[in-house]
């Protein structure tokens, strides 16, 4: 398997770590402190992880809002996950982004991720 999180896994030290999840920074930032949470179990997308799993990635959530908060004082999160090709998804392990936001970091936020279809974001 080529998976770019089982490498990382494997071989880079996380953030935060629990006994079924990580969280990493993330290699390519859409802000200041954006962090990503993978399990440590090999699964396609979010509908794959288990229940104890979901538990333990928003658990790992939790930690890093307050150590992102305590680093780099956002003024807001967005909190999500592409599952398949046409949401986005370019690793095909499970993996959720927590993107601190910051005021002025976009002209409008109004909708936030209803922005992932510009005609939609306004509502």
């Amino acid at each position: 398997m080529n998976c770019p999180f089982c490498y990382k896994i494997e071989n880079i030290e996380p953030v935060l770590e629990n006994d079924l999840a990580y969280a990493f920074y993330d290699e390519f930032p859409v802000s200041k402190g954006h962090m990503l949470f993978v399990t440590k179990r090999h699964a396609d997308d979010f509908f794959d992880i288990t229940e104890n799993e979901r538990v333990a990635i928003f658990n790992l959530v939790d930690d890093a809002k307050r150590l992102i908060d305590a680093e780099f004082k956002p003024d807001g999160y967005n909190l999500g996950c592409n599952i398949g090709e046409a949401a986005g998804q370019t690793v095909k392990h499970m993996h959720l982004h927590l993107i601190p936001r910051y005021n002025g970091d976009v002209e409008d936020p109004k909708g936030g991720i209803r922005g992932v279809i510009p005609d939609k974001k306004e509502y």
